[in-house]
């Protein structure tokens, strides 16, 4: 390699971007990490994920088959980027930002040596994400930086994350507004004839519209809507097709506005211009169960008790069968392929006591399979914010056949 051919740098281009985030809730996200690092006796985490890293320094990175880390020490927290994205890692980061090349395949190495001033005797113990670190990629750190022992920090870090700040919570609170301007895009260009994918893009186009006269300056990236009809309604992450909708065909609407990495989200079952009896008294089991959930969100409720107490509703309707997933999730930094708060999710399995702060969504549903009398899936989804008495429920769009049986036009 010639002596030009640098191997890290600095690009510290323009102006720090706006953030929906004063620099004192990052600075009290980075504090309460720190604070962990000093109980656990962890000289520095090496945070890798999509998650991890925009909720510790409000970056958000692009893959594109590089590595990306946020470095975070008792005096320093630095995100390490890619050259190919020039200034932006810097401009969105709270913290500094090293650049490396591509020039040499162990230049993301030699930064991370670098930061840590390897060979360093103070660094003993670094935290890493274990369920975000593949075998070859810890086989690399382990030869990058011998003789320092790895320990796991995702489940501290997603611990944290799970109790949202008032900052979190009223950009949530903006995400569960654009939610319901996507639902009402929805469900105004839902009619008989028309292609799944016109009636999503009519949706994602409304809320991006919405998000972008919102703010003084946010990234538009990774808003999406997953609109399916009939049969494709029996997965809740089915991808949107070019099929038509049918009059009669029972619609699934999910609308997800991302905003600086947070996801929120609305979920509603629709039936293009009529339902049969069956449907219908399907589809009331399941709001049934739905308005029985938001009740049982409140601070003390363990996640698997509430999961008991519905699985009762849908065994006496002996619906249970056709239960697909748990009954809700936490918010936060999380999308379609990164991040989740596993901790705080409404399962049989999961012992988690919610607390003040938390925001949880409540989204039961039955998927009847096709050739049976109603099939299809059927799904509602509202977000809540845990409060210090109770629960706040953040999502205006209605449900329920009373409301989102669409006319015929």
């Amino acid at each position: 390699m010639s002596d030009d051919m640098i191997r890290i740098y600095e690009m510290n281009n323009g102006e720090k971007a706006f953030s929906p985030f004063p620099p004192e809730e990052m600075e009290g996200r980075q504090a309460k990490l720190r604070t962990i690092m000093a109980n656990r006796q962890i000289d520095a985490c090496l945070f890798t994920s999509y998650h991890n890293i925009c909720y510790y320094s409000g970056f958000l990175y692009c893959s594109f088959g590089r590595r990306y880390g946020f470095l975070v020490t008792q005096d320093k927290a630095v995100t390490i980027a890619a050259g190919i994205d020039g200034g932006q890692p810097w401009r969105r980061s709270h913290g500094d930002t090293l650049i490396y090349t591509d020039w040499r395949r162990d230049n993301y190495f030699f930064a991370l040596r670098t930061l840590l001033a390897m060979p360093n005797p103070a660094v003993r113990r670094i935290g890493l994400e274990f369920d975000h670190v593949p075998l070859d990629f810890l086989k690399q750190l382990e030869a990058a930086l011998p003789g320092v022992e790895f320990v796991d920090i995702a489940a501290d870090a997603m611990a944290q994350r799970s109790i949202k700040s008032p900052a979190e919570h009223a950009l949530i609170r903006e995400g569960a507004r654009i939610c319901d301007i996507g639902g009402a895009a929805v469900f105004d260009a839902v009619q008989a004839g028309v292609r799944e994918h016109e009636v999503a893009m009519a949706s994602t186009n409304a809320m991006i519209r919405e998000i972008a006269g919102s703010f003084p300056f946010v990234e538009l990236m990774d808003t999406w809507t997953w609109f399916q009809s009939g049969i494709n309604t029996d997965g809740a992450h089915n991808p949107v097709t070019n099929k038509a909708v049918e009059a009669g065909d029972i619609l699934s609407l999910n609308c997800f506005p991302m905003i600086f990495g947070y996801y929120t989200a609305l979920e509603r079952t629709l039936f293009c211009e009529h339902a049969s009896d069956e449907h219908l008294r399907l589809w009331e089991i399941n709001c049934r169960v739905h308005r029985e959930g938001l009740t049982l969100i409140r601070p003390g409720a363990r996640c698997c008790d509430i999961a008991a107490e519905l699985n009762d509703i849908y065994r006496n309707h002996d619906l249970l069968k056709y239960r697909s997933f748990g009954y809700g999730h936490s918010f936060g930094v999380l999308s379609h392929y990164y991040g989740r708060e596993a901790s705080v999710e409404l399962r049989e399995d999961v012992e988690t006591v919610l607390q003040p702060g938390m925001v949880v969504s409540m989204e039961p549903m039955i998927m009847i399979p096709e050739g049976e009398a109603g099939a299809g899936g059927y799904r509602e989804h509202d977000i809540l914010i845990l409060t210090e008495t109770g629960a706040e429920n953040i999502t205006g769009f209605p449900f329920g056949p009373e409301h989102n049986i669409v006319p015929k036009r």
